[in-house]
């Protein structure tokens, strides 16, 4: 993977650089030394690293305000970062770049139940959003979430197993207050429902660090349903799985999740979290909630469908505590398919009626390339993840991963699906945009940016090609 080559001015005046974002935000919040640096030099796609020139770690909008202005006038890069859980390289710094992250900004700054929103500093986390509301809850639920923070999932539009019911970031975000690269602070949207003028909010929603640092958020609160009730669904073959998957979305049926995983991902869940998996090749997990009636007219239904592709296995949770391992070993999936071995997650989006078929490519691609593939992934809204693995220590198998995973992308785009649903473009897509959109789309995507960052400073070397944004930022 290319990235761009250093500003070599830059690099040479890093003393001075220092010095000026030390006097902005406190002592303990600039780190230069190597050391310090190393934590920040990837993020979850861990495959590629490269230590930034400086972290600043602001306390407050004004701090983010004064470094983003400093940069700017210096013509220094920023990267901006939440938590690091990105796995498509969404916050990889350059080695000319700051990072700016935002994880001491993690502050509730005002909870409305009768408006139904909170406001929060990005820098909290996702689940601890919901751990400061009393029978309340904030609906998107990525898998990283106890460690990912608003910022990065505002960033990427992250979703989650509930995003099936719920929607995605953008469904359940009401207005933020950000900074522009020039320093300036502005609030887009608010709490209420629908701002008026342009939808400024779905824009910089899903923007990737492109266009502006959010510092603040009005979320989307919802009360907590009546109950919910997990069931497990084992099936002999990944296309039964996926043929199921589409007649319960068919029939009109929207359960708060179905999530999908397959034999090597259950075994390694079921290890790392004894969550009373079945060993079977597929395994479906159907989440409905509402009152016990609800409930019971729900899972009915979802059974008369599941028995027309012969299930092996149909087990409800017995209990709140069986409930919760159910979801804490699919929850805990790409860390424990970590513990078998280096992967690469990839996340594209389907039509939920192309499934079977894009399941059975996958599987062919595979073979072909002679490399395994775990499959885990929100199976009701189409959003795959499939865990390429490898050894990155064989020469030669990241590049073979990497090809593959450009082959199973491309085949989402060709069924009519897209790049990515909810990890972003990053680095890990961006030389693949082309596959999705056109050289006219890109330049109106592009021009955004100029509009947002004239210098093309914010996030260097993501989301669009990258000879195509190095000759932007150069012109």
């Amino acid at each position: 993977m290319d990235m761009p080559k250093p500003d070599l001015a830059v690099l040479s005046a890093k003393t001075r650089i220092v010095a000026r974002l030390s006097g902005i935000v406190a002592a303990d919040g600039v780190i230069s030394d190597a050391e310090g640096l190393r934590v920040y030099e990837c993020d979850a796609l861990s495959a590629y690293r490269c230590p930034p020139l400086a972290v600043v770690l602001p306390r407050t909008t004004e701090e983010v305000s004064e470094v983003l202005r400093a940069c700017s006038e210096m013509g220094v890069k920023v990267v901006p970062r939440g938590a690091g859980t990105s796995l498509a390289g969404g916050s990889l710094p350059t080695e000319d770049c700051v990072v700016l992250g935002v994880a001491r900004m993690n502050r509730v700054l005002e909870v409305d139940y009768e408006n139904r929103f909170v406001r929060v500093e990005t820098g909290r986390t996702n689940l601890a959003v919901t751990a400061a509301l009393d029978g309340w809850f904030y609906a998107p639920d990525p898998s990283s979430q106890l460690a990912c923070a608003i910022a990065g999932n505002i960033a990427m539009n992250s979703g989650g197993a509930h995003c099936l019911k719920y929607g995605v970031t953008v469904n359940n975000l009401l207005g933020v207050t950000a900074v522009l690269m020039s320093g300036e602070v502005v609030t887009l949207g608010g709490p209420w429902s629908d701002a008026g003028g342009l939808d400024l909010l779905g824009v910089i929603c899903g923007s990737e660090g492109q266009l502006a640092v959010v510092t603040e958020a009005w979320l989307r609160i919802l009360p907590k349903p009546e109950g919910a009730l997990p069931v497990m669904l084992g099936f002999g073959a990944n296309e039964v799985a996926g043929a199921c998957v589409a007649d319960i979305i068919r029939a009109g049926i929207l359960p708060v999740a179905i999530e999908f995983m397959d034999r090597p991902c259950i075994r390694a869940c079921e290890a790392f979290a004894h969550a009373g998996y079945p060993d079977c090749e597929a395994l479906l997990i159907i989440e409905v909630e509402g009152s016990p009636g609800e409930i019971a007219e729900q899972l009915s239904r979802i059974r008369e469908i599941a028995e027309r592709h012969a299930p092996e296995v149909w087990r409800e949770a017995a209990s709140a505590e069986e409930a919760g391992r159910i979801w804490l070993g699919r929850k805990s999936a790409f860390g424990a398919m970590g513990n078998i071995a280096d992967y690469m997650c990839l996340d594209g989006t389907i039509p939920v009626s192309s499934l079977p078929y894009v399941l059975r490519r996958i599987g062919e691609l595979t073979a072909e390339a002679g490399l395994a593939v775990a499959n885990v992934f929100h199976a009701g809204d189409g959003n795959l993840h499939p865990l390429i693995l490898y050894n990155a220590n064989e020469p030669g198998q990241l590049e073979a991963c990497e090809a593959l995973g450009a082959e199973i992308l491309k085949l989402c785009v060709e069924v009519g699906g897209c790049l990515t649903g909810e990890h972003g473009v990053g680095v890990e897509k961006r030389d693949l945009m082309g596959v999705q959109f056109s050289e006219a789309d890109l330049e109106v995507q592009m021009r955004v940016k100029d509009v947002f960052d004239p210098g093309w400073l914010l996030n260097p070397a993501k989301v669009f090609p990258l000879a195509a944004s190095e000759g932007r930022r150069a012109g």
